[in-house]
């Protein structure tokens, strides 16, 4: 499976160590930046150009990495065809993509130790969407506000 990574500057650590562990266990890795650490970067674009990616080619997931992780969830969720969801434990991490088929998890490396966060992100790969369909009926409701730009109408 190909995983994009994009970071900034404060999950410029965190990336890199995922770089290289995840090709480890057998992932075909695509470091999207940054490709140096730079204290005055700006994560909209590393996380943009991550959900991009990560639409453009289908069956791949993404991950982007932030002090939080917010900015990086909330930047790779305006690509149209992204679900980013923001994983802080093992839980959210799986039910993100059990459940709402997101294609790329946002983390903060500032919130979880480096162990803490591989083992989230590991999860997050490694867990399939359950295909249920009750969910793929939400997710087609989303997708269908995200094409047309209509509120569909409340029960």
């Amino acid at each position: 499976m190909r995983v994009y990574l994009g970071s900034d500057h404060a999950g410029y650590e965190l990336k890199m160590h995922l770089v290289g562990h995840l090709a480890k266990q057998g992932y075909e890795v695509v470091d999207v930046g940054p490709h140096a650490y730079d204290p005055d970067d700006d994560y909209p674009a590393f996380c943009l150009h991550t959900g991009d990616r990560v639409v453009a080619s289908p069956g791949s997931l993404g991950v982007v990495i932030g002090g939080s992780g917010n900015g990086e969830q909330i930047a790779a969720n305006k690509v149209a065809g992204v679900r980013a969801a923001l994983a802080w434990n093992l839980e959210t991490a799986q039910l993100a993509r059990e459940h709402n088929d997101a294609n790329v998890v946002a983390v903060g490396a500032r919130q979880h130790t480096l162990d803490e966060a591989t083992r989230i992100v590991e999860a997050f790969l490694s867990t399939p969407f359950s295909g249920n369909e009750r969910h793929a009926r939400r997710i087609a409701q989303v997708a269908a506000y995200e094409k047309a730009r209509e509120l569909p109408e409340l029960p």
